[in-house]
């Protein structure tokens, strides 16, 4: 898989306090449908995750928004989108946004977004794909988060024979080339989709 058609973008589903946190979600979301690679996304309508769906559709981009049926109402499922899946928990939610991406993103976000980031980065780890994971370093947000995996590295709990490849993008324009060339130097053995041990946890 050397082409990206579709990523994944996890964010938050509140604004946060910077500015900049929304901008680059808007910029993010125009940027793929002018690109034409389509958005894949948890289906709110409220905080980052309202935003870079809106800024996609108002410049013609694809949307996929995948949201379990208890979040419908307290993130404002976004019904406007080309594509609208709900399910039944949030297991599934996951693994569809998986199934759908070839590249994930990382947003500025709480829990929900650190825990879809690092599942991808363990099951990256782990062998069992090799779509590029990417995280837009907004400001430093995810400073904290990389200070943590130089000491995981520094401890020998993430040791050289299991890496974990997180790629940094410090501004919008740097996002897309950066995956695009993650893919192409994957190329020849691009995890496709769920490995069966995988798909049986669900």
């Amino acid at each position: 898989m050397g082409e990206i058609k579709t990523v994944c973008v996890y964010c938050g589903s509140g604004a946060g306090t910077n500015p900049r946190f929304i901008e680059t979600a808007i910029a993010f979301g125009r940027q793929l449908a002018l690109s034409g690679i389509g958005l894949v996304y948890g289906g709110g309508s409220i905080g980052l995750m309202g935003a870079v769906a809106k800024a996609t559709l108002d410049h013609g981009g694809t949307v996929t928004g995948i949201i379990p049926s208890f979040l419908t109402k307290k993130e404002n499922m976004l019904d406007r989108v080309q594509e609208l899946i709900v399910t039944d928990d949030m297991h599934e939610r996951k693994r569809l946004m998986f199934e759908r991406s070839d590249a994930f993103v990382a947003l500025p976000g709480g829990i929900g977004t650190l825990e879809e980031l690092v599942e991808q980065l363990t099951w990256q780890q782990l062998g069992r794909h090799k779509k590029p994971i990417l995280i837009a370093n907004v400001d430093g947000f995810w400073e904290p988060l990389l200070a943590l995996l130089d000491h995981m590295r520094d401890t020998a709990f993430i040791r050289p024979n299991l890496t974990v490849e997180l790629l940094q993008a410090d501004a919008v324009e740097q996002i897309l080339p950066m995956l695009r060339d993650a893919a192409a130097a994957t190329a020849d053995d691009e995890a496709e989709a769920v490995v069966p041990e995988i798909a049986e946890r669900f």
